[in-house]
């Protein structure tokens, strides 16, 4: 295993019975295929943002990395469900790649975009102070999504999910603590990380209340194309936070800081069996040895 750098950053998402892990150029997915062998993809990836240094600029760099992950997390997906769906299943074909992305986009910009923008509309009339408005947006934005987190736990293959969910973050905890990547070693650490993308997306939902703040009182339609617009800046800065926080977790006020994502993360992460840790582990050592 070579030697871990000080600034040295790894992270991850959990798969459908397995854990793709990210460590400078090298990128990971294992999965428990039926048969109960661990079956891996490898892969080397330059980060656009170490390809041009423009894109690798603070706050250009957090909406270029949330993008180019959500198009690896979801190959990973797409990879994790040809192995581990049983032959019963119908596994997905390539082409639903692309369309389950745009999917998800098309969803978000709904759920999270629309709608909120929708209540605004309605309630600016009502409000007078900006900010108040805007808060009360941004509360009806965090409802809609924990509601959604909320429902995921009626769903017996996310607890799973939630599970290796789990087992990533007490990995990466382990091998930035220098520990020997086993499973007697990992099963010590906790679940929840502050690097974790839950705390991104509720640092984003905080972030853009005081942002949308200084739009003033538009009509639907042209609050709604600002948001999209604003979309990289936000995201930007909450990537920012999210580095630094995971970057100096030990101080006082950073876990404070840090605090509503680690309990937003007691939905999205359990604690994982052994033979989930050692999937982990196996992803892992792909993308540190």
């Amino acid at each position: 295993m070579k030697e871990r750098k000080k600034d040295d950053i790894a992270g991850g998402q959990a798969l459908i019975e397995g854990v793709m892990m990210r460590q400078e150029n090298r990128i990971a997915s294992a999965v428990r295929a039926p048969s109960g062998d661990i079956i891996i993809q490898e892969e080397n990836y330059t980060s656009l943002t170490k390809r041009y240094r423009l894109l690798g600029l603070m706050f250009i760099r957090g909406f270029v990395t949330l993008m180019e992950m959500m198009w690896v997390g979801m190959k990973a997906l797409m990879f994790s469900a040809e192995i581990a769906l049983s032959e019963e299943k119908k596994k997905p074909s390539r082409w639903e790649l692309p369309l389950s992305l745009a999917m998800s986009i098309l969803l978000v910009i709904v759920f999270f975009v629309a709608v909120p923008a929708y209540f605004f509309t309605l309630l600016k009339a009502h409000v007078g102070s900006i900010l108040l408005l805007n808060f009360i947006e941004g509360v009806i934005r965090l409802t809609i999504f924990l509601l959604f987190l909320l429902s995921t736990l009626f769903m017996a293959d996310m607890r799973r999910v939630f599970m290796y969910h789990g087992a990533e973050h007490k990995t990466v905890f382990a091998w930035e603590a220098g520990e020997e990547l086993t499973v007697e070693n990992v099963r010590r650490y906790p679940t929840r990380h502050p690097r974790c993308g839950t705390s991104f997306i509720l640092i984003v939902m905080v972030v853009s209340i005081l942002v949308f703040s200084l739009l003033g009182r538009p009509d639907f339609l042209t609050r709604v194309i600002l948001k999209l617009t604003l979309l990289p800046l936000i995201s930007g800065i909450s990537y920012e936070i999210i580095r630094f926080t995971g970057r100096y977790q030990n101080w006082a006020w950073v876990k404070w800081l840090s605090w509503p994502g680690l309990w937003l993360q007691h939905i999205t992460t359990r604690e994982p069996t052994d033979d989930q840790i050692e999937v982990a582990i196996k992803a892992m050592r792909k993308v540190i040895n």
